[in-house]
């Protein structure tokens, strides 16, 4: 989580972009039976929800972007 209060807009767009494409494939494999580690799947969603935590925080100004001054 301190990772990702650090970086910028642009990268937290792109992290949730990436993390969503990783959901969807973890959901296919878990589909055809060829995922070994269902918790994947969980873990991923709540990364997700992270990435979405710090991106809202920043719109709403409860925490400045990295680099700029709140």
């Amino acid at each position: 989580m301190t990772e990702l209060k650090e970086l910028t807009a642009a990268d937290l767009q792109n992290r949730l972009l990436d993390a969503e494409d990783n959901l969807e494939a973890l959901r296919f494999q878990l589909d055809a039976g060829q995922l070994p580690n269902t918790a994947r799947v969980r873990a991923m969603r709540r990364d997700i929800a992270r990435i979405r935590t710090v991106i809202r925080e920043h719109e709403l100004g409860l925490r400045a972007e990295k680099g700029k001054v709140k």
